[in-house]
């Protein structure tokens, strides 16, 4: 769809939103980021999985890059609340393929950088974390962290610090740390991590078709016209 056309489709769709959903679409797409994004690899317990697109989503992360090849990533809707509707995600489960090779060369085609999270690597910590240049942060499955193959293939490894005896955190409540932490060290820096005008189009109409009874059919008669 054309820009234009995107526009007039907006304008039209708007019609049939109440004005606070739509002053929240407008509010909210302003705040979201695709300079950070979150990988999970092969995560398999349902309250993980939602926490962590809860916490992308209230932190406005975008993109969420779903590996699967072991564990199903099966998200509860009464943990999530309907968070997950509002993300972009992208699932990585071919059979008999190796999908973090997959995940990670998209991912570095599209010019980030990946940094894995792992207490056992000595290299940075999440206050070091640079974030000058585009990150997908990758979180490992609840019992063995990181795969070999995603310790084998990322650009550098990260740990949050630790003051006690436990050496790691839960992967829900390690996803929201570092979320706050990034999020809060991008909107105190000059660096350009907002969406784009056009990505910004693309997310409000997205989410005013998820807003509207009967919007598929409301689209539908639209273009017809």
């Amino acid at each position: 769809m054309n820009k234009s056309s995107r526009s007039a489709l907006i304008e039209y769709l708007r019609e049939f939103a109440t004005e606070s959903r739509w002053k929240k679409i407008v509010e909210i797409v302003e705040k979201r980021t695709r300079h950070i994004t979150v990988v999970v690899e092969d995560v398999y317990q349902s309250h993980n999985a939602s926490a962590v697109l809860r916490s992308c989503d209230g932190f406005g992360i975008q993109d969420v890059h779903i590996i699967e090849n072991r564990n199903e990533f099966d998200a509860s809707s009464q943990v999530t609340i309907g968070a997950d509707q509002w993300l972009t995600l992208h699932r990585y489960k071919t059979p008999k393929t190796d999908n973090t090779e997959i995940c990670f060369n998209t991912l570095k085609k599209q010019g980030y950088n990946i940094i894995a999270t792992t207490p056992h690597d000595n290299d940075i910590t999440l206050n070091e974390l640079p974030i000058t240049q585009k990150t997908a942060i990758v979180f490992g499955s609840e019992i063995d962290g990181i795969s070999d193959r995603a310790r084998e293939l990322a650009d550098g490894f990260m740990k949050i610090p630790m003051a006690g005896f436990s050496e790691s955190f839960n992967i829900s409540v390690s996803a929201a740390v570092c979320l706050y932490n990034i999020t809060r060290r991008l909107k105190d820096s000059d660096i350009n991590w907002n969406l784009t005008e056009e990505e910004m189009e693309e997310l409000k109409l997205e989410w005013l078709r998820k807003s509207i009874k009967a919007g598929k059919q409301l689209e539908k008669a639209f273009l017809e016209k």
